[in-house]
């Protein structure tokens, strides 16, 4: 199974939150590549200000990469 970040950047030209949040990771130099657990990506994000619709997308994200 590829890690969070692989299956994320698959998806960067998707419309949508995950495509959102897909572009966002691809243009942070310091976006984690893991550990791969969900508070990992959680607190990069908190760490940088993120909005809480962008926490939601994350979650949401995380939840159809987890479903795959």
């Amino acid at each position: 199974m590829d890690g969070f970040t692989a299956w994320l950047s698959r998806h960067a030209r998707d419309q949508g939150a995950i495509g959102e949040l897909a572009r966002r990771a691809a243009a942070d130099p310091d976006w984690p590549e893991g550990p791969n657990r969900l508070q990992t990506f959680t607190d990069h994000l908190e760490d940088g200000g993120a909005t809480q619709m962008a926490l939601q997308n994350l979650t949401d994200a995380w939840i159809c990469y987890a479903s795959r």
